[in-house]
């Protein structure tokens, strides 16, 4: 497999980009009216991104640092805040070319994933639902700020192109994929384009699509829960916000996922013939740009971080085999 050089966490666990990053974080907090109280911390690196935590006299700080593939969360994150103020926390700062974040901490979490049952579902999905009908109409400027564009235009290629990458893999590599299942999967290439002109032509919008909807990445309250984490994000069919939901409530015994749809299509005033049509034809195209979008992030991974996080690209594109 090829690593680039430097792999991202290797380069965010430097003592040059530790140097750097940390005085621009002093700048900023500075500029933003705090003061420094304490050291700052990096708790967490992944091969797509890093996050550090810095002590302020307003309470902690997060800094996050993204690889390239996930880059344009900064910007996109500075521009949600125009279009959407009310419902996205303002950054402190940005720095969209080095792909830095810098925000307030949430406070509490209102919700676990496990601990939400159906009518938490329901509401987090409404929220989404609404952030959608409000950015369905700017388009144009999320995707100049870096948003990926996962349009339903754009899946057939995508895959054409992640098959290709896929198969080119040596035997040993978690997301190597076999001729006789590639075959197969390109078996599959017509159902994906007419679930494609399926979604192009239905009622729900392509729009922004958060990615990586559920209630670890919610603040607020259970009741009107607002949204953060926008590393996953891109304009793509509206309703495949549902996907990572409907994955992650299955581990609530209690949760009834027709309601949690039922409460998504209300919002579009969409009626579940056409919403049922929209949902079977976004677990084709789902399944690719999560894929897609795994194989993004991996692209600076160090080779032991290939073996650990390596299967979920194949992994993800196999969903599109269990419909």
């Amino acid at each position: 497999m090829t690593v680039q050089t430097p792999p991202f966490s290797q380069q965010v666990a430097s003592p040059e980009w530790r140097s750097a990053a940390t005085e621009w974080i002093a700048e900023m907090v500075t500029c933003s009216g705090r003061r420094l109280t304490g050291p700052i911390r990096q708790p967490r690196i992944r091969p797509w991104s890093t996050q550090l935590v810095v002590a302020t006299d307003h309470g902690d700080v997060w800094f996050k640092a993204n690889c390239r593939a996930a880059r344009f969360e900064a910007g996109v994150h500075q521009l949600l805040t125009r279009l959407t103020p009310d419902l996205v926390q303002r950054p402190l700062a940005t720095d969209p070319r080095r792909g830095w974040l810098l925000t307030a901490d949430h406070g509490e979490r209102p919700l676990e994933d496990t601990g939400a049952d159906t009518a938490d579902w329901c509401a987090l999905v409404r929220e989404g639902a609404r952030w959608q009908q409000r950015l369905a109409a700017h388009g144009a400027e999320l995707l100049e700020a870096g948003l990926p564009d996962y349009s339903p235009g754009t899946v057939p290629e995508r895959f054409d192109q992640l098959l290709d990458a896929l198969e080119g893999l040596p035997e040993a590599h978690p997301s190597a994929l076999g001729v006789e299942e590639a075959t197969r999967f390109r078996r599959h290439r017509d159902e994906l384009v007419e679930a494609c002109a399926a979604l192009a032509g239905s009622s729900l919008p392509t729009t922004f699509q958060h990615g990586d909807l559920h209630w670890g990445n919610a603040w607020g309250s259970r009741e009107s829960p607002r949204l953060f984490d926008f590393g996953d994000a891109s304009w793509a069919p509206a309703i495949e916000l549902l996907c990572v939901p409907r994955a992650v409530a299955r581990m609530g015994e209690d949760v009834d996922w027709r309601e949690v749809v039922a409460a998504y299509l209300d919002i579009w005033d969409i009626d579940h013939t056409a919403g049922g049509v929209a949902w079977n034809a976004a677990t084709f195209t789902h399944a690719v740009n999560r894929a897609g979008s795994w194989w993004g992030l991996l692209q600076e991974a160090t080779e032991t971080e290939w073996q650990q996080w390596g299967e979920a690209p194949l992994a993800h594109l196999r969903e599109m085999m269990r419909t």
